[in-house]
């Protein structure tokens, strides 16, 4: 079986070649036996398991004190149930049992000090021999709750259900790491000698790649902070640009705006001027018509001369008439191309106005895809750096296994050969 592995891409889709190493690597670190063979391996599997129970017994103890009235009659064995009670008041003696007084301030006579140091001594002693109580009140309850696993399990069940206390998490953090190691030790006692040596030429050829993975890793970067540098500044450069464009259009959309809003102002202050001023002459015009035609009416049957005058004169206010409406005209045709005229550059300001939101949203895209790049690229690198550091920390791993397992070895080998030498003397005896 080849030991190679090769740096294996971290994009979507591998090619079969790395696949393929992957699975022989995963071959070659798999133990390779799958049950324990030997007496002495199950020997070693059986010993920790029963520390691991017993750990996790000892976690759990708290959490079933705090609670023992309670859970008394739910347990078959009443010796079971008076075991934990003397275990629970061993432990309160212990954590009542004081340190012995500090010197009060007027100092210490030697009499008192003779006495306080056999007051300390008396302490200790007492303390000792909790200690050693127990300890012995532990191995007594750890024994019995061996032999009735019903309990066990309903005191299991209670300590999951009221929680196991700042000493029993403690504990159960311990028994985690014991069932770690215990993994750990069962994959090492399947695994044969010539697997092993197999396994550490596996691991040293694979540091060799991981170091030049590293340097590969490291050109890569570069590279990657050289066009990163790059298209920031690109980025940069059309962020200007873009600043330059909007604030050049907003100063066009307000011109036109105050263009506009003046344009029209005057025009409605003409118009109301015009419409004033017309009211006005049109009054005063029709107060002169309506006397004239009183006068008419009254000296008609007087003099036709004075009739012809007063028609002539009628005829030229008429006239005059005439001319101011003719005059108005005139003046409103000439707002209505001044009107149209400002109509035309507004809708040319606003052709450009399109025009420059065209090459924004054209730019906007482009920034999302340089942005777009860059994400992926991030990504790119996170993946390759956590499958790094996943492959040393098994390197690591593997080779702590390794060393432990030598060791072991040696001092098997050691003890066998003392074991063999014959003893002296038993030769002659036999004749």
């Amino acid at each position: 079986m080849s030991s190679e592995v090769k740096p294996v891409s971290a994009g979507p889709s591998p090619d079969p070649t790395s696949r393929l190493i992957s699975e022989e690597a995963l071959k070659m670190l798999a133990p390779s036996q799958r049950k324990l063979s030997s007496p002495a391996a199950q020997r070693v599997a059986a010993v920790m398991e029963d520390c691991i129970r017993r750990v996790e017994i000892v976690a759990m103890l708290p959490a079933v004190l705090r609670d023992l009235d309670r859970l008394s009659p739910g347990l078959d064995d009443e010796e079971l149930g008076a075991a934990l009670r003397r275990h629970g008041l061993l432990a309160e003696r212990l954590d009542r049992l004081e340190d012995p007084p500090s010197p009060g301030p007027g100092g210490v006579q030697p009499g008192d000090e003779s006495e306080e140091e056999a007051a300390a001594a008396a302490g200790r002693r007492t303390r000792a021999e909790l200690e050693k109580d127990l300890q012995g009140s532990l191995r007594d309850v750890l024994r019995r709750l061996r032999d009735h696993p019903t309990a066990l399990g309903v005191l299991r069940a209670e300590a999951e259900a009221r929680g196991w206390g700042p000493s029993g998490e403690a504990m159960r953090g311990l028994n985690g790491g014991l069932r770690g190691l215990h993994g750990v030790l069962v994959k090492r006692l399947l695994t044969d000698p010539a697997k092993e040596r197999q396994q550490a030429r596996f691991i040293q050829d694979l540091s060799r790649r991981h170091a030049g993975n590293l340097d590969l890793l490291a050109a890569l970067e570069e590279k990657v902070a050289a066009a990163t540098e790059e298209r920031e500044a690109k980025i940069s450069k059309q962020d200007a640009v873009i600043a330059k464009l909007q604030s050049s259009l907003q100063q066009r959309e307000k011109s036109s705006r105050d263009f506009v809003l003046r344009t029209q102002q005057d025009a409605e202050k003409q118009s109301q001027s015009d419409t004033k001023t017309w009211e006005g002459r049109q009054t005063r015009m029709q107060q002169e018509v309506d006397q004239l035609t009183l006068q008419l009416n009254t000296l008609v049957l007087q003099n036709r001369e004075i009739e012809t005058a007063l028609r002539k004169k009628r005829y030229k206010v008429e006239t005059e008439i005439e001319n101011w409406l003719q005059k108005y005209d005139a003046d409103m045709g000439e707002k209505q191309a001044e009107l149209e005229e400002v109509g035309a550059a507004f809708e040319e300001e606003k052709q450009e106005l399109r025009e420059l939101e065209e090459s924004y949203s054209v730019l906007a895209v482009e920034y999302d895809q340089i942005m777009e790049e860059r994400r992926l690229e991030e990504e790119m690198r996170r993946e390759e750096l956590r499958e790094l550091g996943l492959k040393t920390g098994g390197a690591l791993v593997i080779q702590a296994w390794w060393r432990g397992h030598c060791v072991r070895k040696a001092l098997k080998a050691k003890s066998k050969s003392k074991s063999k030498k014959p003893k002296k003397g038993k030769g002659k005896k036999g004749k």
